[in-house]
């Protein structure tokens, strides 16, 4: 898998590197993070231990003046491929209180990642299951490489697809009926059905698919930075208000603060000028 992107570490505005066993968090040119899941040998499936990471992973970029997160599984075969079943009997030996908090736990870590202020992107080869499936729906958009491949898992160990934010991010992307087949069934979905019912934007070469990554993220981080992220906030709080109104409030809001920012009036004066844009976020 390719990567046209210089891997040299950059400076982020605010950053401090976090400690991390089951993920790495590499800062690139162009203020672009990655994220790996990195547990290779396993099909970097889940632990514990890598729940708590996505929350301290997103905690650490947050407040960051990061442009884009990637999101990817280390080696070729799996994305992300759910709970590690060797360790998923830990959760059968919880007592109720605590099983609700380590599922606040892991539900509020892909929270964490879905929220962050800039867009995320998932770059997805082989696998993405169960919990791999939820942190492939916390992105803001999926590019999949041909062998990518969802399921949503839980019903396969007796759980169901009320699980880290399953339930509410499948109905909205694909309707409530499909959303229902592959939740009471936990079949496959390959690439190709993927980006046909919603669930990805497009299907790209495997050796190409973390250069397209890098090439989305370059196109997002070319336009102006409070624009993005006041997008990205008007986009998921939208799915959340109940009326047109508020819609429409939320957006005449965000719209009125960016003209007080210095992008607006720099993005108009290089039109006039025919030049590109010099945009600095502030």
């Amino acid at each position: 898998m390719t990567q046209t992107a210089d891997s040299t570490d950059v400076t982020l505005t605010n950053y401090d590197p976090p400690a991390l066993t089951t993920l790495r968090l590499d800062i690139h040119p162009g203020r672009v993070a990655v994220l790996t899941v990195n547990r290779p040998e396993r099909m970097n499936s889940q632990t514990v231990t890598m729940f708590e990471e996505f929350g301290t992973a997103a905690y650490a970029l947050r407040d960051t003046d990061a442009r884009a997160l990637i999101i990817r599984g280390a080696g070729d075969r799996a994305f992300c491929s759910g709970f590690d079943l060797d360790e998923i009997s830990v959760i059968t030996r919880m007592g109720i209180r605590e099983f609700l908090q380590f599922q606040e736990l892991a539900a509020g870590g892909m929270a964490a990642l879905r929220h962050l202020p800039f867009p995320v992107i998932a770059a997805i080869y082989g696998a993405a299951s169960g919990g791999g499936m939820s942190l492939a729906l916390a992105a803001d958009i999926r590019l999949l490489a041909p062998k990518a491949k969802f399921n949503a898992a839980f019903v396969k160990v007796g759980l169901s697809v009320g699980e880290l934010s399953n339930s509410w991010q499948l109905s909205r992307l694909i309707g409530p009926g499909r959303a229902a087949e592959i939740a009471y069934t936990g079949r496959l979905v390959g690439a190709e059905e993927a980006v046909r019912i919603g669930l990805a934007n497009r299907i790209v070469a495997h050796d190409r698919l973390m250069d397209e990554a890098f090439a989305l993220a370059g196109a997002i981080s070319a336009n102006s930075p409070g624009g993005v992220r006041l997008s990205k906030r008007a986009l998921q709080r939208n799915q959340e208000i109940g009326s047109y109104a508020a819609a429409l409030e939320l957006e005449n809001r965000g719209q009125a603060l960016l003209t007080r920012c210095a992008d607006m009036p720099e993005a108009l004066a290089a039109f006039r000028e025919k030049r590109p844009p010099r945009f600095t976020g502030e």
